[in-house]
């Protein structure tokens, strides 16, 4: 959804129409969904090693696609907000928060791809481990936990607080 938003943010400041880039994005996550319920279907039916083999390369394309959109619209916003006149208010927050997202959530992304291609070839290298419950705790705190709390944190937003011209506190009596 944030590299939607970058992508709709970046369409619109071009110039672009932006009318298919929602319905758009909602078709690939289908048919992207429905080819992984396929991948698991075909691999409990069929659970040989070449099937093992294919889910995790699905999973490591998914994670490539997925880190070539956060670099394609999120350098394309750096960019343009690098563009900005340097006393636009805000505009060194939204860099720094655009920049870090970006880098964080496609270095993550790499890190899965090729640690799902490692793991398809290595029988050694299995990240779906039962026998080292540290091991992938490891793995997904590294790749998913701690740049997702990155990412909330650096995007984090505390609303001001709205001041009410004509509001009046009931009275309890």
């Amino acid at each position: 959804m944030l590299a939607l938003f970058w992508a709709e943010i970046s369409y619109q400041a071009r110039g672009l129409d932006t009318d298919g880039l929602r319905s758009g994005f909602y078709i690939i996550n289908g048919v992207v969904y429905a080819m992984q319920v396929l991948v698991w279907v075909l691999l409990w039916l069929n659970p040989n090693p070449s099937m093992l083999v294919l889910s995790k390369l699905f999973i490591a394309g998914l994670s490539f696609s997925a880190a070539l959109g956060f670099l394609l619209y999120g350098g394309r916003l750096f960019l343009m907000l690098k563009r900005f006149p340097i006393e636009s208010k805000g505009r060194q927050q939204k860099l720094s928060e655009v920049g870090r997202v970006a880098t964080i959530c496609s270095c993550c992304f790499l890190a899965r791809c090729v640690m799902m291609c490692f793991a398809a070839f290595n029988k050694d290298a299995d990240l779906d481990v039962l026998d080292h419950p540290i091991l992938n705790f490891i793995y997904y705190l590294l790749v998913e936990i701690v740049p997702s709390a990155l990412v909330l944190y650096i995007l984090r937003r505390i609303p001001s607080k709205l001041k009410l011209a004509h509001y009046h506190p009931l009275s309890s009596g």
